[in-house]
């Protein structure tokens, strides 16, 4: 009985200690969002077939270096400030797109790092949710340019949730699956 108390114990306090690392986005993600990110690989692998067909050898190059990348720890990387950005879409209407630089840009609004793409005709707003040592959990809206921007849950035609990750000294990326448009699998990748 002792044995059974003390095992129900565990699992009662290991529960709470899983809460309290991801709290605060079980509350704002989405059904639809956590679905998504539950077929992660899914996206991916289903991404990597439809962009086989591309003819663009420099935009296969530089989808499968994105999805090469090694995860780098987070710690003592500072987000904040002004980023060079461009989107890779991959699978999908066009199979493989790989967009020029825009602007983008990182401010921290004292509840965490927050991201606006601030050039281009597609944009995003959102927030980032630590996940582990080496990766976040992005949660944004997208919208058109001239537009104005909606709150993360809005509905599914906006919003946005993805996998950022460390890249280099002063690059990382967000991968996005099974996005609302034109693609399967997407990269905006971002460096200084």
């Amino acid at each position: 009985m002792h044995h059974r108390l003390s095992l129900a114990l565990f699992f009662f306090s290991a529960s709470l200690s899983c809460a309290y690392a991801t709290g605060e986005i079980l509350s704002i993600i989405t059904d639809a969002d956590s679905d998504r990110l539950e077929r992660f690989d899914e996206a991916r692998d289903k991404a990597i077939e439809e962009a086989a067909g591309s003819a663009d050898a420099d935009a296969t190059a530089t989808f499968l270096a994105a999805l090469d990348a090694d995860a780098l720890p987070l710690a003592d990387f500072d987000l904040t400030g002004e980023w060079k950005c461009r989107t890779i879409k991959a699978g999908g209407l066009a199979e493989l797109v790989v967009y020029g630089w825009f602007d983008c840009r990182v401010t921290d609004d004292g509840s965490g790092w927050r991201l606006e793409k601030l050039t281009g005709s597609q944009r995003t707003v959102g927030r980032f949710f630590t996940e582990s040592d080496t990766r976040m959990t992005y949660l944004g809206s997208s919208f058109v340019a001239g537009d104005t921007a909606t709150q993360y849950g809005a509905g599914p035609q906006s919003d946005q949730v993805g996998y950022a990750i460390r890249t280099d000294e002063a690059a990382w990326q967000i991968a996005f699956p099974f996005p609302h448009t034109e693609s399967t699998f997407d990269i905006l990748q971002l460096r200084r």
